[in-house]
């Protein structure tokens, strides 16, 4: 984060985003000393967020069959898995961060996750309210719930898959650059797209958000970089994220540098203490030295998962920037 800082000329991340992995309940439950180091950043200062994507279901990249997943769903919106979520919400108050965002069941509309909606949708909107009531009940805490589809139609309508607004504090939307081919516009336009998902949040009362976002099918796409900022700046979502390992990042990887000179001239020296003058399209961002910036420059891909850090390690994946 301080890296992050650093890179920007000042200007501070504010949000936390991490994941907890779902191959297993433990997993789910965010075992003693797993979110130790995100709930310290988050509490060394009053104005920051710690968000977390939290698993529905263990085995949850698996390939579980439709048939599994529905049966799965009716067992969750039976009370059968309530434990795990209590587990989860207790830690996170022990932990004194009682006030998490809590990403819940994201791209629901997809195939890729076990906690998937498209099997039974009913049984999965029963389901979801069961854990939020779950994870309220526990004393002392404060979560928001962000219910957060891909961007467009994907398997389901995610519009099918909306619980009601009483279990629900922010509707999100991860929105990458993808498919191959369709611009930033049309990704505007297209049914259940970023148009529809702020119309959606306003006609319910809800604050947006993007969780994730970033580069994807489009290469260094500098039309949609520009697009997405300008989106963020004029919709003003309660926190975004961007995605930064490869292909979609700008800051640790490095194969798209024409996005990355855009989001960083974005956001650069927004802080209280910029370390130079703010770029400009026709002047290069000063590139930070050895002395100011730990994290080492990008070569090529995204840094492999540093061995030595075990969450980063276990996770097998880069985490995610904020502002």
């Amino acid at each position: 984060m301080s890296g992050l800082r650093r890179w920007l000329g000042g200007t501070e991340p504010k949000v936390a985003h991490t994941y907890l992995p779902g191959g297993s309940w433990t997993d789910i439950e965010a075992p003693p000393g797993f979110l130790d180091a995100w709930a310290a950043w988050r509490r060394a200062q009053a104005d920051r967020t710690l968000v977390l994507n939290v698993p529905m279901q263990e085995r949850n990249e698996e390939n579980v069959s439709d048939e599994e997943v529905r049966e799965l769903l009716r067992q969750g919106a039976a009370g059968e898995f309530d434990e795990h979520f209590r587990t989860l919400a207790e830690r996170l108050v022990e932990s004194k961060v009682p006030d998490t965002v809590l990403v819940l069941g994201w791209e629901m509309n997809g195939i890729t996750y076990t906690h998937r909606c498209g099997p039974d949708p009913a049984a999965w909107k029963t389901y979801w309210k069961r854990i939020v009531r779950t994870m309220r009940s526990v004393p002392g805490q404060r979560f928001r719930f962000d219910f957060t589809p891909s961007r467009g139609r994907d398997a389901v309508p995610w519009t099918e898959c909306y619980p009601g607004d009483d279990t629900v504090d922010i509707i999100g939307m991860d929105a990458y650059d993808q498919p191959a081919g369709l611009s930033f516009d049309e990704q505007v336009k297209e049914p259940y797209g970023l148009r529809q998902h702020v119309d959606f949040a306003k006609a319910h009362h809800k604050p947006v958000s993007y969780p994730e976002w970033g580069l994807f099918r489009n290469g260094d796409d500098t039309a949609y970089m520009r697009g997405m900022l300008a989106w963020i700046e004029e919709h003003k979502p309660l926190y975004n994220t961007l995605t930064d390992y490869c292909p979609h990042g700008v800051w640790q990887c490095a194969q798209n540098p024409r996005s990355s000179q855009v989001y960083r001239s974005f956001l650069y020296g927004r802080g209280e203490q910029p370390a130079a003058p703010a770029p400009t399209a026709s002047t290069p961002a000063p590139q930070p030295t050895k002395a100011t910036a730990p994290a080492p420059e990008p070569a090529g891909d995204c840094p492999a998962p540093d061995p030595h850090d075990w969450l980063e390690y276990w996770l097998g994946r880069k985490f995610c920037l904020d502002w």
